[in-house]
């Protein structure tokens, strides 16, 4: 359920962007749609636009996102390979707000059916109407052609000391690799560890032998308790033609190996 500071600041929003003849609605996506919004939910919101206007849209659309007012910070979405996100945080009460400008042609392929908060005409009611949308599935072949090179690579890491380096190596399989597999195989869509506490709590125990210290112990005991999950998860994983059973095996040993060598200096 929104609360008074979601509620006042999409009003706000509409308020400006009906004023904008290129702009034909407002959407909102993400915990509004699921109905799980609490004081910590930000806003994600969809700026449907004529395509005729895309070049100006784009140039301008930091400009838009001030028309609310309050604007603290901004900044562009290519580092998540989204050029129309826009990324905010609006005060004095801080609320980050997510646009993502989208055409009206653009709004036909989409992940989810968001919710309608404003909208000039018809045209969007009909988009959402006669298309439907489609989540990409969770693809474990691509999972497993890729995971032992990644356990490789932590080996590299924990055998050169770059411990740190080997931490962020263990949260990307977790976001990655652990946290989509144990939500899709619990039927929640596969968004990383996304309220995987509220979602699969029974994961909880398990995922934390994966979060380690920074030593050099800790950090090999978090791999191999990845590996392990991942093993007795990809054994339950559909579509999954081969296993990389030469890469399995050379990327093991060599982290056993290394581990050795670093018990013995």
């Amino acid at each position: 359920m929104m609360l008074p500071i979601h509620e006042q600041f999409i009003e706000k929003v509409k308020e400006k962007f009906i004023r904008d003849r290129r702009l034909v609605g407002l959407l909102a996506g993400g915990s509004m749609i699921t109905g799980e919004m609490d004081e910590y939910s930000d806003l994600d919101l969809v700026v449907v636009y004529r395509a005729a206007y895309r070049e100006e849209i784009m140039n301008e659309r930091l400009n838009i996102a001030g028309q609310p007012g309050g604007l603290l910070a901004a900044f562009t979405g290519e580092h998540v390979g989204e050029p129309r996100l826009i990324i905010c945080l609006y005060g004095p009460s801080p609320l980050h707000v997510d646009y993502k400008f989208v055409s009206l042609e653009e709004l036909e392929h989409r992940i989810e059916n968001p919710l309608v908060l404003w909208e000039r005409g018809t045209e969007i009611s009909e988009v959402l109407r006669r298309t439907q949308p489609l989540h990409p599935d969770l693809d474990p072949q691509w999972i497993e052609d890729r995971f032992w090179i990644w356990v490789h690579y932590g080996a590299t890491k924990l055998g050169r000391g770059e411990l740190f380096e080997l931490v962020d190596i263990l949260n990307f399989i977790r976001s990655t690799v652990l946290g989509p597999l144990i939500l899709a195989q619990n039927g929640q869509l596969p968004r990383g560890v996304r309220r995987l506490e509220q979602h699969v709590p029974a994961a909880i125990a398990e995922l934390e032998e994966t979060v380690p210290m920074h030593s050099s112990e800790s950090c090999y005991r978090s791999l191999q308790a990845s590996i392990r999950i991942y093993r007795r998860l990809r054994g339950h994983a559909a579509n999954l033609a081969a296993h990389r059973e030469d890469a399995e095996k050379a990327s093991t040993a060599f982290l056993d190996q290394v581990y050795a060598s670093l018990r013995k200096s």
